[in-house]
């Protein structure tokens, strides 16, 4: 799926070439199958060949996948998320980031009241 959103649009053969480790192409061709009966993908001939895309934009399918991890992980907690985001070596906020953060901080308790 990440190949696809990178992509917007990717054949069987787009999808494994961008794939690091990638299994064979009859097997890329299996996974894509089983995301398009699933709902996850749409296809489209062109030609001789199969075009896929996602069917639900990422940022909807962003936000379902922090729900889900954010109920199996971390008991639904949006404090632990943030917690545990802020608490990764690799985060580094910028003073603009932190305003920002405040102001959404400061518009859920204004929300709340």
């Amino acid at each position: 799926m990440d190949v696809i959103y990178r992509k917007k649009e990717a054949s069987a053969a787009d999808v494994q070439e961008a794939m690091t480790d990638a299994p064979g192409y009859s097997a890329v061709r299996a996974l894509l199958r089983i995301l398009v009966d699933k709902g996850q993908l749409v296809i489209r001939k062109e030609g001789n060949r199969y075009l896929y895309r996602a069917s639900t934009p990422v940022e909807e399918a962003g936000e379902s996948a922090v729900k889900h991890v954010m109920d199996t992980f971390f008991d639904n907690s949006v404090e632990r998320v943030v917690s545990t985001l802020l608490e990764l070596e690799k985060t580094k906020l910028s003073e603009e980031d932190l305003d920002r953060l405040q102001d959404m901080i400061d518009n859920a308790r204004e929300e709340e009241e």
